[in-house]
């Protein structure tokens, strides 16, 4: 798998804009890593490789954003509230696991937890690592696979 140290913001959305730019309908992506490690930078630049010209923002509290205008509709989910396999469920989860579009998910390994399995080759995984105060390591599978 490959491996990004970003040293800022800038360098994680061009690494999101390239995913973007390879995404085709039905591509999940699975986020994974601490608070602050630069999961909702990525998207940000996802959208931008797609043509979202809408402002991103995590969805912390209302679970999915969606964003039409681009190439592909970009749902972007964060589980970080979701904390049993039951409330993954009841927020109907699997509906985003075969998008009309694109699909982010921030908290993934959530769904490791529960029924839903992130399998290598259906769905693309990025693991964020936090270094120190500006860098991270980015591990990713290739976004054109």
């Amino acid at each position: 798998m490959p491996t990004l140290i970003s040293h800022n913001p800038t360098e994680t959305e061009s690494l999101g804009e390239r995913f973007g730019r390879a995404a085709k309908t039905g591509m999940v992506i699975a986020l994974s890593g601490e608070l602050g490690a630069g999961k909702t930078q990525f998207v940000k630049g996802l959208a931008r490789g797609l043509g979202v010209t809408a402002r991103v923002h995590s969805p912390t509290f209302t679970l999915v954003n969606e964003y039409n205008g681009g190439r592909l509709r970009l749902h972007h989910l964060d589980l970080y509230r979701l904390e049993t396999p039951q409330m993954l469920a009841s927020a109907g989860i699997e509906n985003f696991l075969e998008p009309d579009g694109v699909a982010v998910i921030e908290w993934a390994e959530r769904l490791e937890d529960g029924r839903w399995k992130i399998e290598d080759g259906k769905i693309r995984k990025v693991r964020f690592e936090i270094l120190n105060e500006n860098d991270r390591r980015i591990i990713y599978d290739d976004p054109g696979a």
